[in-house]
């Protein structure tokens, strides 16, 4: 507390060979949050909440320069000074007064600094939602994963083809995204870490300039008015690269939860599913849980797949089989004008742009302000 001649507001920390036994940790006084470190002989204060999204800095970790990285995002700040990282040294934290007395270590909650924001270019993707003008938009997402350099054919890939080919005819514009040609990493769990450390755009796409899940995220959230995933049935499940994909698209959803943020307006979804083994309504189901929870909605019949079931074992049977299989193909076909049609009707409503949560995923949440 402030003393009422305004002097410093001096509050015990604890024992200082206590103290020295953790070289970083996070202090809670009232509403002041502290990372206190101790190296090389000294302690240090600073703010504990960073100030890329308020992360606890004294959860974090030193480096052997002295800066405490953040458990969150990775931004750096002096342990001592709480300064950014050398180029970013005015992007700083409120760093506190310390002092040692008859074996106890106090801090003055009166800080010696300010916090201080450099301004930082605000990443492509957080723009607003905006539909430019033009024909209706379908992105095809392949998720079969293969070596590139070896490629061989591939049933859902094949029906995919066919599906964007008709698209093309009915007066559409058409992408195709094939997942395993892009370089990006796993999901690493920052909504596990706290609801606010899962961002948008994704965490790992505003740290990594390398990432190409960007590519996914520009398709999805602004370019497609409809979308058509393919995926192999692997195992009972869709593939590797079908759940890589939508635990990084996972952050289009949390931003429903964390901000009220609906990214998915007016958008229609669809899917094609085939494999040797059986379970397509499992893995339809599955898919359609995730991307109506993304806001998509969905044609009538909202998928095609096929599979040559539990009993039989001759894939080389199976792949000839969807090779020469006419009426897939017109199933495909048929699957295009149901999307396209279906996004038509779309394009120009009213967005869903708010939702009511409760009983859905979560009640509103208290978003973290930094002070």
């Amino acid at each position: 507390m402030t003393p009422p001649d305004g002097g410093p507001a001096w509050h015990e920390l604890g024992d200082v060979e206590s103290l020295k036994s953790k070289p970083l940790r996070q202090i809670v006084v009232g509403k002041t949050k502290i990372a206190l470190s101790y190296s090389g002989g000294t302690f240090g204060a600073v703010s504990g909440v960073c100030n890329h999204v308020g992360g606890p800095l004294g959860e974090g970790r030193c480096d052997e320069a002295g800066y405490i990285i953040c458990p969150w995002h990775n931004w750096k700040y002096h342990r001592v000074t709480g300064e950014g990282e050398p180029g970013f040294e005015a992007d700083r934290v409120p760093r506190y007064e310390l002092k040692e007395e008859r074996g106890s270590l106090f801090v003055n909650l009166s800080a010696v600094t300010t916090r201080n924001k450099l301004p930082h270019d605000p990443h492509p993707l957080s723009r607003s939602l905006e539909r430019k003008p033009g024909r209706v938009r379908l992105l095809g997402i392949s998720t079969t994963a293969m070596d590139v350099a070896n490629p061989r054919y591939s049933t859902s890939d094949a029906l995919l083809d066919v599906a964007l080919e008709h698209a093309a005819a009915l007066d559409c514009d058409t992408q195709l995204i094939r997942v395993r040609d892009l370089a990006f990493r796993h999901c690493e769990g920052y909504y596990s870490k706290s609801a606010s450390a899962c961002t948008w755009p994704c965490s790992i796409t505003q740290m990594d300039a390398s990432d190409q899940m960007e590519r996914v995220y520009e398709g999805i959230v602004f370019w497609a008015d409809a979308v058509i995933v393919a995926s192999p049935i692997r195992w009972g499940s869709a593939s590797s690269l079908y759940f890589k994909m939508i635990e990084r698209m996972n952050c289009i959803q949390n931003q429903i939860t964390i901000r009220d943020n609906v990214l998915i307006r007016n958008k229609v979804a669809s899917f094609i599913i085939t494999g040797g083994q059986d379970n397509i309504q499992a893995v339809a189901g599955q898919m359609l849980v995730f991307f109506t929870e993304l806001g998509f909605d969905v044609p009538q019949f909202p998928f095609i797949a096929h599979s040559r079931g539990w009993s039989s074992e001759d894939m080389e049977r199976n792949v000839a089989y969807v090779q020469r299989n006419t009426a897939l193909r017109d199933g495909a076909r048929a699957l295009a004008e149901r999307t396209v049609s279906c996004a038509r009707e779309a394009v120009g409503h009213a967005p869903v742009a708010k939702t009511e949560r409760a009983g859905r995923k979560a009640h509103k949440m208290e978003i973290l302000e930094i002070d």
